[in-house]
């Protein structure tokens, strides 16, 4: 496997060189195929990093829309066969070979783009902010993994368990952090800080390290206002976000049969209901299911958060309850919820908070990715923290058929 798929900034620039070259009766000679080593050139680097940003939100278009039923952000009121059985908590291996193989190229491209960089930066490796985004973006890559599948299995090895991710993508985050104090300018530097510690806070609570998880997510270092994003465009079609497409140009994904179908005027949870020209409920693809259509992400160039500071407020609360201090987990919770100007909640004791903080959390990033994880991780604990969402359903992507049959070791 080579690295050429990444680079398309690259490829166009060749494709323009040669454009130049044309004699008066437009012959154009074609250079053939890159060689792996000739790539291998500073000029190159950015498009390589460029090309690690959209493996990444590839990778979480491609698992936003499936996990969104696999939870329970979205119900599917759609025509697609492998997305009805999610909705029911069924994912066979053979459903899920598109999803693993986007997240793992997101993780591949950029974990070997860093030993790359190492290479043909040199010195220079340590004070460039190639090094710095490249880092970042593996350690979405790895957390995105570790939040979604059942087992790691890394370039054809054998099966790990999931928190492999967690523990590569924490190193990389560290790395990230590590390079840079060494990165000019200053804005660049101070944006990919927040984005380093907001990714390393969470996979470190994954971890089981919440105080340290507390500590990086504190607002010094991801200011409450900040957020980090998967990037989409209008650009060409691999560059849309496709949920937006599956619930707007297509009806296939609903907020009805969802807790958020009773909630009105919640601005991080914002729907409508469609109706026809008759006045009737318009129904989904399937022709029967009411279709509520969910409005947070309204234009195929929508992006979509990977980290944010609001997303702090609540992982700090969570560490607070776990402590069991429930006024410093309520403060936390009304921070957020001061945001997004809404009332403040109260609870006082650890069996009312918990109910509070998930629902919280759900509505903060709903959408996003997130909650088919929270959900996972929080039905494995005992009560009050257990959400029994889950119960009796598959909890994770499991290893695909395609890597099953390619692999040895699994």
């Amino acid at each position: 496997m080579t690295i050429r798929h990444l680079l398309t900034t690259a490829a166009l620039a060749t494709a323009l060189t040669a454009a130049a070259a044309c004699d008066s009766v437009l012959d154009v000679e074609n250079p053939g195929p890159l060689d792996d080593e000739d790539l291998n050139n500073i000029p190159t680097m950015t498009p390589l990093v460029n090309g690690m940003s959209f493996d990444l939100s590839r990778a979480v278009d491609d698992v936003l829309q499936n996990s969104s039923i696999m939870g329970d952000d979205l119900y599917h009121g759609g025509s697609y066969g492998p997305q009805g059985l999610f909705n029911r908590g069924v994912i066979r291996k053979e459903d899920v070979n598109g999803m693993w193989g986007s997240m793992h190229r997101a993780r591949w491209v950029a974990e070997s783009g860093i030993q790359r960089l190492k290479t043909v930066l040199d010195t220079l490796y340590d004070r460039s902010v190639l090094s710095a985004r490249a880092n970042i973006y593996a350690g979405f890559a790895n957390r995105w993994l570790g939040e979604h599948v059942c087992e790691a299995v890394i370039d054809g090895g054998g099966r790990q368990p999931h928190t492999v991710h967690f523990e590569r993508a924490d190193s990389q985050f560290t790395e990230a952090l590590r390079i840079l104090p060494n990165v000019t300018p200053a804005a660049t530097r101070d944006s990919l800080r927040r984005a380093a510690y907001g990714g390393r806070a969470s996979v470190r609570a994954w971890l089981g390290r919440w105080t340290e998880a507390a500590a990086d997510a504190a607002p010094a270092n991801v200011p409450i206002t900040y957020t980090f994003w998967a990037r989409y465009s209008t650009n060409t079609p691999a560059e849309n976000n496709d949920l937006v497409f599956e619930t707007n140009n297509r009806l296939e994904y609903t907020v009805f049969n969802t807790f958020w179908a009773g909630v009105r005027g919640d601005p991080r949870v914002p729907w409508d209901s469609v109706r026809t020209s008759g006045g009737a409920i318009q129904v989904g693809q399937d022709g029967r299911t009411p279709f509520f259509r969910q409005r947070k992400f309204n234009g195929l160039d929508a992006d979509v958060p990977l980290t944010k500071g609001t997303e702090m407020l609540v992982l700090r609360a969570e560490e607070r309850l776990r402590a069991n201090d429930v006024p410093g987990a309520m403060a936390l919770i009304n921070q957020m919820r001061g945001v997004f100007s809404l009332p403040a909640l109260t609870a006082t004791t650890v069996a009312e908070a918990w109910p509070i903080l998930q629902r919280e959390r759900a509505a903060l990033l709903w959408m996003e990715g997130r909650r088919f994880w929270d959900l996972r991780r929080w039905n494995a604990e005992p009560p009050p923290i257990k959400n029994t969402f889950l119960d009796s359903r598959d909890k994770c992507i499991p290893v695909s058929e395609e890597e099953e049959q390619s692999n040895p070791n699994v």
